[in-house]
């Protein structure tokens, strides 16, 4: 069995200890497609239907729930987490100019991840801080008044974290 294959396999083994913890499956979906996630890093569609099996549900359901909540994810995400924020006042202030700088400086386009998996690019529809438009948040950490001069900046900084630089 290839790694890969062993990990996940890992992974759903982790996802089942769960559920069978639970004293009721029955209206426990939404709590372990979170399991899931956070034991996945996301919700690829063979877990999906594992998690359809083992809570008797038609897995177009369980599909169903993770395309309609944005928090849920069906492709893999980066160890950085980027969310530029596309809100109106965000907008208006210029934010698809950041995330088009983004997108250039990542080599990624809006909903993917980079291919060492450091970084994934997302919007999103507003943080509430309108004041400080344009805003985008990393791993939860909000930057304001962000300008596209700005990208590689933050870029920089979560790169130095790990040992790198952006070329």
């Amino acid at each position: 069995m290839p790694v890969a294959d062993t990990d996940m396999a890992a992974k759903l083994a982790e996802l089942d200890a769960y559920i069978d913890s639970l004293p009721t499956k029955e209206g426990k979906l939404i709590t372990v497609l979170h399991k899931a996630q956070d034991i996945i890093g996301y919700l690829p569609f063979d877990a999906q239907h594992h998690i359809a099996r083992r809570l008797g549900v038609p897995s177009s359901k369980v599909y169903g729930v993770v395309t309609f909540y944005s928090f849920f994810n069906i492709k893999p995400k980066g160890k950085y987490k980027i969310a530029c924020c596309m809100g109106t006042a965000c907008f208006v202030r210029g934010a698809q100019a950041i995330v088009d700088e983004f997108k250039k400086r990542l080599s990624v386009e809006t909903g993917e991840a980079t291919k060492d998996m450091l970084f994934s690019l997302d919007t999103i529809r507003c943080v509430g801080a309108c004041g400080l438009a344009p805003v985008i948040s990393v791993n939860g950490k909000i930057y304001g008044r962000v300008a596209p001069d700005d990208v590689n900046k933050i870029i920089e900084e979560y790169m130095a974290k790990d040992g790198g630089s952006v070329g």
